[in-house]
């Protein structure tokens, strides 16, 4: 039985603005890739050649950059959604382009998560129990913020209960199911559904069988820009692999063009984009540098994104900071804890905007 795919890639990324101003979440480059290229590569290698992409926010940026999948080793259909359906919602709207029969597996995966767990044997597990429902279940030290899904000894979902402030378990939905194709197209079409509000408790309710995979590998949301910055180290530096990673890991990954002046240090799972510049004497340190971004002479970068054409002048020291496209910090600022720049596109390329928070301006 050869599983199908969706990739649930439709939300706008307000979080991880202004990177996400004309990109979207799942496309920005990550380790040197657009971040989905990850997710499929990951469903590719447990076997999937068959997805649907369920997209809503900017749908051309995903054509544009993957187009029929091919050069991934897949078919890559696509759905978009004209209305906000949630997360069942945007399973089923989906359903129309899926090929299997009703026995057959269904992955579903998030567009924004990074999960070392072994997804074949998720599926492997899904298929030899005839499960409804097969869960990816990771344990995590405060629970409080995610769905907790208790099971029983057998691994049979006994509750699925969203962000209680009481949690009877440390075991939480990490985001990756794998549907019984029927009861993909049991779940109510044309509105919204959450699958984590109605679907799954509504299965476990029904004595459906509900299957918690319980793996404590690598898992990360990289909805934030720490998160982002983190999850884009850990997999040049191999804290976890990915098939899509363009180059061997290590302390930094250089891109085609790349430059980093001998007396410069890169380092903690950094990317240096293709044609971005690392001047004599810089530091940069577990960051992103994204396509022609500068990072000018004696200038420190630790923790950060340094967008496509922006530049960090000379001396200058950014910890914890997201510098958008084509902007610029001027030499010796001093900037920290979250603080984001960029350019409006209706004002002129030098006008900055700065935000100290997790919203934008």
């Amino acid at each position: 039985m050869t599983p199908e795919a969706v990739v649930l890639v439709g939300g706008k990324g307000t979080r991880l603005r202004p990177l996400t101003v004309g990109t979207p979440k799942p496309m920005l480059p990550t380790a040197g890739v657009p971040f989905l290229h990850h997710v499929l590569a990951k469903a590719r290698a447990a076997g999937v050649e068959h997805v649907v992409l369920a997209t809503s926010y900017r749908p051309e940026v995903f054509e544009e950059g993957l187009g029929d999948g091919s050069a991934l080793g897949l078919r890559v259909d696509y759905v978009t959604e004209e209305e906000p359906l949630g997360t069942g919602g945007g399973i089923r709207n989906v359903a129309g382009l899926l090929k299997g029969g009703p026995d057959d597996p269904v992955v579903v995966l998030n567009g924004d998560v990074l999960s070392g767990h072994d997804l074949a044997a998720q599926v492997e597990r899904h298929v030899q129990a005839g499960a409804d429902v097969t869960l990816h279940l990771t344990e995590v030290e405060d629970p409080r913020a995610f769905g907790c899904v208790p099971t029983d000894e057998q691994g049979r979902a006994t509750a699925f209960l969203e962000k209680t402030p009481d949690p009877v378990t440390n075991q939480v939905n990490a985001g990756c199911y794998v549907f019984r194709r029927s009861v993909v197209d049991g779940i109510p079409a044309g509105r919204p559904v959450s699958v984590e509000r109605e679907t799954f408790p509504g299965l476990i309710e029904s004595g459906a069988l509900v299957l918690g995979h319980v793996e404590t590998a690598y898992w990360a949301d990289l909805g934030t820009p720490a998160a982002f910055v983190r999850g884009s180290c850990d997999l040049v530096l191999g804290v976890v692999a990915s098939p899509a990673l363009p180059g061997p890991t290590g302390e930094a990954l250089l891109l085609p063009g790349a430059e980093v002046d001998p007396t410069a240090r890169v380092s903690g799972g950094t990317t240096v984009g293709a044609g971005a510049r690392v001047e004599a004497g810089a530091t940069v340190d577990g960051s992103v540098l994204l396509d022609a971004a500068v990072v000018s002479a004696g200038a420190t970068v630790r923790d950060s994104v340094v967008g496509e054409g922006a530049v960090v002048g000379p001396g200058c020291r950014l910890v914890g900071v997201v510098v958008g496209d084509r902007g610029v910090v001027g030499e010796g600022c001093e900037l920290t804890d979250g603080a984001r720049v960029w350019c409006d596109a209706e004002l002129p390329a030098y006008a900055l905007r700065f935000s100290p928070d997790e919203s934008p301006l």
